[in-house]
């Protein structure tokens, strides 16, 4: 008997080790759990602005546009003087593309040097990739409507990656871009359905997104738009076609590109001016005189309106300077009502203005202000002859 209470008083006391043994091991591995958050440090959030680098001017602004003060951009090619299919980056350059948090980029070989150096965690956002071009189609995307507000919403998102904190500040400028983007394609589709089978030419086919875009069919002929798009000279047979075209009037508008100027090209250019074929010059990138892409675009679009049909949207203006004679009035009147217009396409006054600027009114205004001068100098000079006249008498 005392040897059974002898195995049970062991038997217990085992228990009991094994117990204390257990919840000391527990203790000892849920302390460092209740400790961590002490020991870990915590990662700040991101304050910005957002270093953002774009390879050409026109996304760079489409990009500052969007981004306010929440970001930083530097455009590397932001001169019309410069070739960007030719463009060697500098050192520097190269020092500015791997240091940005967001690259903006073309893509679809037109600016493959932009992605050379990026950093690992550089995010890169490309027109290409957006639209699913590839390297031998057309890279001048950003005269693309579609093009533009896909890559204004890609941007967008790239920034509320980058700066959370900022997301509806982001969205809120997106929104207002998209406004006034549907304002400028609505003005430019007005037009569109207002004149059908319109034709054009290109010495290089630079715009070929935004004449689409108008509705221009493009009549450029076939050897010459593939020599030039393979970055060859054409053939004198092409060269010839294209020359025969123009001077028999075959379309009309020729589409000029100031940024590949060439002998070949001022043949055509020369053969549009003999022929009274309106030429329209346009450059790859973004001149100084634009602020925005958008802006850019609406300045273009009145320029191919004025070669095809100056009078388009201007017959109002045009009316009301002929029957005033206080100019100032008509100027007045013409700002309220182009105010009237941009608030009814956008719905704010306070968004992108992208109305028709009507080339014609100017030009009548001109030539009404200086009718008036010679009229104002004629009087004068009567008098002056009446008084002289009187003196010798």
């Amino acid at each position: 008997m005392g040897t059974q209470i002898t195995r049970l008083t062991r038997l217990a006391a085992a228990g009991l080790s094994a117990v204390l043994l257990f919840a000391t091991a527990a203790c000892a591995a849920t302390s460092p759990a209740e400790t961590e958050p002490d020991n870990k440090t915590s990662v700040p959030a991101p304050t910005g602005p957002i270093n953002v680098v774009a390879s050409l001017n026109q996304w760079g602004s489409l990009a500052a546009e969007l981004g306010g003060d929440d970001v930083e951009v530097t455009s590397i090619v932001n001169s019309t003087n410069v070739d960007a299919h030719d463009f060697e980056p500098k050192t520097s350059d190269v020092a500015k593309l791997s240091k940005a948090q967001i690259i903006v980029a073309n893509g679809a070989g037109y600016d493959s040097w932009a992605t050379k150096s990026m950093a690992k965690t550089t995010n890169i956002v490309s027109a290409a990739s957006v639209m699913g071009a590839m390297e031998g189609d057309n890279p001048h995307l950003w005269f693309s409507k579609d093009a533009r507000s896909s890559m204004a919403t890609a941007i967008t998102d790239a920034y509320v990656k980058a700066l959370p904190s900022k997301k509806k500040a982001f969205q809120k400028r997106l929104k207002a871009w998209q406004a006034g983007e549907k304002s400028l394609e609505t003005w430019a589709s007005e037009f569109t359905r207002s004149h059908s089978g319109l034709t054009y030419a290109a010495t290089e086919p630079v715009v070929y997104y935004l004449m689409a875009d108008l509705g221009f069919k493009n009549q450029t002929p076939k050897g010459y738009m593939q020599s030039t798009a393979s970055g060859g000279e054409p053939a004198p047979a092409d060269l010839q076609s294209f020359q025969k075209l123009i001077e028999d009037k075959g379309v009309d508008v020729l589409v000029n590109n100031t940024q590949e100027a060439s002998d070949a090209t001022n043949m055509i250019t020369g053969a549009a001016g003999r022929a009274d074929v309106p030429v329209v010059d346009v450059s790859e990138q973004m001149p100084k005189d634009t602020d925005t892409l958008n802006a850019w675009i609406n300045q273009l679009i009145n320029t191919i309106i004025d070669a095809v049909d100056p009078s388009y949207g201007c017959e109002d203006a045009t009316d009301g300077n002929a029957n005033s004679d206080d100019s100032s009035a008509d100027g007045a009147a013409t700002d309220d009502a182009n105010a009237h217009d941009s608030k009814a396409s956008t719905g704010s006054s306070t968004e992108p203005k992208y109305i028709r600027q009507c080339k014609a009114a100017t030009s009548s205004d001109s030539s009404q202000d200086s009718a008036k001068a010679d009229a104002s100098n004629g009087d004068s000079g009567d008098a002056s002859g009446n008084d002289q006249t009187d003196s010798g008498k």
